[in-house]
């Protein structure tokens, strides 16, 4: 406590008198927790005025700061990058400006998708920041864009990031022949920061396709991303940064539609509505956002897998509303063990409302409290969602979290109540340089009329440094442990998973090559076995960006109910059978520079009491930045004696995205999959008329694969306006 009182004393020092400060005493106070502690970049303030037209020609970027020395990250992290790079930064009262010089002179066009925005980053030349604005470690934004000028925004919370999340942030860039120029303007109002700040963390990268190179200022180990908080400087403004004020944004929408499902029997319907979102910015650090009548005909459909599991797929959050601070929701317990997950909420329902308050009370003390009604409807009776977490800062870069998840059923036709709750505790910790990950979390449900054996339990620990990577989880569900909003892939088990990797980095024509294994581990609470599976292979990247990986799988199963591996039989494996059975994998991606690429997924063995081959592939040719077309096809021939039948399966995904420019884009997305004999198209039509301000257009046709009977129709247009 008395270091801490110190620190704080000196902190406060430095903010009244920093004007007269050199780097070294930034470093030696503001700095100090941070390892790349002697990165300091300082941000001048404003003068004049910025035009944003990619031409860097303002006496205020001729004043600025650069930052130039870039170090490799890849293909290996010693040493400097062949091409320079030149990042400035510069600030008035209501935004931040970033200038960017790459030079190139390797011969050949740049490598871009398009000019949709939250690219894929590395199928792109392009630039990344990463800003930690509340110096935490844990929690930072990034911006960043491609060499045709599109733009991606996201939250990176810990190890995850998430790009779905949208700022108000602009850009214009200039190609040239030896260089591509670039000006950015992130407005103040579209991130959070703390009162009277002028010290952030942060870091600037670039990824060169071309020379095959990825690089930072401040430098990063190689098994780390650009964005790892772990791994930022020091951003210094040589004025604080203007008090944030009120931030309010109200989001109205209006709807549109026909509809008609056939399938049912139903005649054709049009729908008109209206509802709306709102984001209040209460201080500094804490956002409130509100919905009404949400609609979400705007986000993209799923991409389907071919499904042979034995438990539910899972497929990620993509809805704006339930992004911003979502680590304080979703981060719980582990990717396939979580008590919350907000795709539970308004799938099987229309949502009627709902309230997501998120944020930092404190330094050390962030809250999420989340409240959202369902509507009834003839299968579900009205459903009432409220959510609480929060997370406390220990340490560096470690926090202890606690989440309330309450799922409560209102005006049940037979007078009931009827409710699902979850208590549940984390610890999570890491490292100051990230190299070590542990976590450990203690779950428990109560609903009414279930016994005892109600909890999940888990812990974990990763080390990742250089070449090698160890790791070793364990977890453990009860027998009647029941999270109705969460994502729970099985109950009433043991399991253990250690994993090793090991790496050679010869620095020639193959930039990595090694083994790797991982074993999964699952027995009854008495440590009766129940299935383990074991994945050992083979990976070699080549300097070209090619990866060729082959293993083997092995897998010992005893089913605890019947199942179906087809999915589609009258006819099932029964319960309390064993099976172990192998198969060979061989997985080839290729080189993602080249405007043809893709990858291709072999695998031929044993499944259950029969045999298998799999094909996946996924073939992208792009015609930059204008056109991308990609066909994602998935071949599976199971071979199950007898009573079952022989089932081929095919799933075949023809993709077209079409962006015109970077403010019109047309997606077309077909998707026909054999084993749940449907056919699905999706076409979208979007048009970013202002600033997160959209005008969408979206058909939706689904039929029958093996007649072609229609099942269901949709047209919608949706008009969406972001006002502050």
């Amino acid at each position: 406590m008395k270091h801490q009182i110190i620190f704080l004393l000196i902190t406060c020092f430095c903010a009244s008198a920093v004007t007269a400060q050199n780097s070294q005493e930034l470093r030696d106070t503001i700095g100090i927790h941070i390892h790349n502690k002697h990165h300091v970049y300082t941000a001048k303030k404003m003068k004049g005025s910025i035009t944003l037209d990619g031409i860097l020609d303002e006496p205020d970027w001729q004043t600025a700061n650069k930052a130039d020395n870039f170090h490799l990250v890849q293909p290996v992290d010693t040493g400097y990058p062949g091409q320079k790079s030149e990042v400035m930064l510069v600030y008035d009262d209501k935004a931040i400006y970033v200038g960017v010089i790459f030079h190139d002179t390797i011969p050949g066009k740049r490598i871009v998708e398009s000019f949709r925005r939250d690219y894929a980053f590395n199928n792109n030349d392009n630039f990344l920041s990463i800003f930690d604005t509340f110096r935490d470690q844990t929690n930072g934004y990034t911006f960043e864009f491609s060499a045709s000028g599109a733009i991606s925004d996201g939250i990176r919370s810990g190890e995850t990031k998430n790009s779905e999340w949208d700022s108000k942030v602009e850009l214009k860039l200039k190609n040239y022949p030896d260089k591509w120029v670039t000006e950015m303007k992130i407005p103040f109002k579209s991130i959070r920061y703390p009162a009277n700040s002028q010290t952030w963390y942060a870091n600037f990268g670039r990824l060169d396709l071309k020379a095959n190179e990825k690089s930072a200022w401040a430098p990063v180990p190689r098994q780390f991303p650009h964005s790892s908080l772990a791994y930022t400087g020091v951003l210094h403004f040589d004025e604080p940064l203007p008090k944030p004020k009120i931030n309010f944004s109200l989001i109205p929408y209006l709807y549109g539609g026909y509809h008609r499902n056939f399938e049912a029997g139903e005649k054709a319907g049009y729908r008109k509505d209206f509802g709306m979102d709102a984001k209040i910015g209460l201080s500094t650090a804490m956002n409130l956002d509100l919905t009404y009548n949400p609609d979400f005909a705007q986000v993209e459909v799923d991409q389907q897998v071919m499904d042979i599991d034995r438990f539910e797929l899972f497929y990620p959050e993509k809805r704006q509303f339930f992004l911003e601070n979502s680590d304080l929701f979703a981060n719980y317990g582990n990717e396939k063990l979580t008590p919350f997950f907000s795709r539970r909420i308004g799938l099987d329902a229309p949502v009627l409302g709902g309230a997501r308050l998120s944020g930092k009370l404190n330094n050390t003390l962030r809250l999420g409290f989340m409240n959202m009604t369902t509507e009834k409807t003839t299968d579900f009776a009205t459903r009432n969602y409220t959510v609480l977490s929060l997370q406390k800062k220990i340490l560096a870069r470690s926090n202890i979290s606690f989440m309330f998840v309450n799922k409560e059923y209102i005006n049940k036709p037979d007078g009931t109540s009827q409710y699902n709750r979850v208590a549940a505790l984390d610890l999570n910790l890491a490292s100051k340089n990230n190299e070590w990950l542990g976590k450990a979390f203690y779950h428990r449900s109560f609903q009414p009329g279930n016994p005892g054996k109600q909890y999940a339990q888990g812990t974990s620990v990763r080390y990742s440094k250089g070449n090698i990577l160890v790791s070793l989880d364990q977890a453990a569900v009860g027998e009647n442990y029941l999270a109705e909003t969460g994502y729970v892939r099985r109950s009433n088990y043991v399991s253990l998973s250690p994993e090793l990797a090991y790496y050679f980095i010869p620095r020639k024509k193959v930039t990595i090559h090694g083994p790797y294994v991982k074993y999964r581990y699952y027995a009854t609470h008495a440590f009766e076995k129940l299935d383990h599976e074991l994945d050992a292979g083979y990976k070699v990247e080549f300097s070209d960006r090619s990866v060729v990986s082959a293993g083997l799988h092995n897998y010992y199963i005893r089913l605890m109910k019947d199942f179906d591996p087809t999915h589609v039989s009258s006819v099932f494996l029964p319960a309390g059978n064993e099976y172990n059975y192998s198969d060979l994998y061989t997985t080839f991606t290729s080189n993602n520079r080249k405007p043809f690429n893709g990858t291709v997924t072999l695998a031929k063995g044993g499944f259950f009491n029969g045999n298998y081959e799999m094909i996946d592939t996924k073939m992208v040719y792009r015609f930059q930045p204008y056109v991308n077309f990609s066909m994602n096809v998935t071949y599976t021939n199971l071979r199950l004696p007898q009573p079952f039948e022989h089932h081929r399966f095919w799933l075949i995904g023809p993709k077209l995205d079409i962006t015109f420019t970077d403010k019109l884009f047309l997606t077309t997305f077909m998707q026909y999959n054999e084993q749940r004999n449907n056919t699905n198209m999706n076409i979208r039509l979007q048009w970013r008329y202002k600033p997160v301000s959209d005008l969408f257009i979206v058909y939706t046709d689904n039929y029958f694969a093996n007649t072609r009977e229609v099942r269901n129709r949709a047209l919608v247009l949706k008009l969406t306006y972001w006002w502050n």
